[in-house]
């Protein structure tokens, strides 16, 4: 199976690029992984809602030129589903099982995804109703991702 994870803006945080790169490799045993970064675009503090807009519709175009057509879209998005990690598990293996050898997990950037990404997404995701760093939700995801495929392989991590 492929997994990319397009996410908006760059990691700047050496211990999170740490952490992401630690699971990246212990994902490889299992399938590939890449870690897709479109630029953010740039916003002063004070927005107005066409402002906003208009970023999240041009982080949005950059987002969805990343992602090939045959893809499964996986939003992530506060009001998407709350799934367990075994859950994820399950749909990890689902995907593989029913065809779905492409999946690609959006995380948006500070304002959250455009209307058009999330038309674009075959699923929504949540994973809490608190609001998490969109940079710190690259290392929760690929951190889930590889509990859920030691879950499907039986394997002892997931306690």
């Amino acid at each position: 199976m492929h997994i990319r994870i397009v996410a908006v803006g760059k990691l700047k945080e050496k211990y999170l690029k740490m952490g992401i790169d630690e699971y990246t490799k212990r994902l490889s045993a299992y399938a590939k992984i890449e870690i897709m970064e479109v630029a953010d675009e740039k916003a002063p503090e004070n927005l107005s809602e066409a402002d906003m807009l208009r970023v999240k519709e041009k982080e949005g175009e950059r987002i969805l030129a990343a992602i090939k057509p045959d893809t499964h879209v996986i939003a992530l998005a506060i009001e998407g589903e709350m799934w367990s990690s075994e859950k994820l598990a399950k749909k990890l293996d689902q995907w593989a099982t029913y065809g779905q050898s492409s999946i690609a997990f959006i995380i948006g950037g500070s304002l959250g995804l455009s209307d058009a990404v999330m038309q674009r997404a075959n699923e929504y995701l949540s994973f809490s109703k608190m609001t998490f760093p969109h940079q710190l939700m690259r290392l929760i995801l690929v951190e889930q991702v590889y509990r859920g495929y030691r879950i499907n392989r039986g394997e002892p991590y997931h306690k």
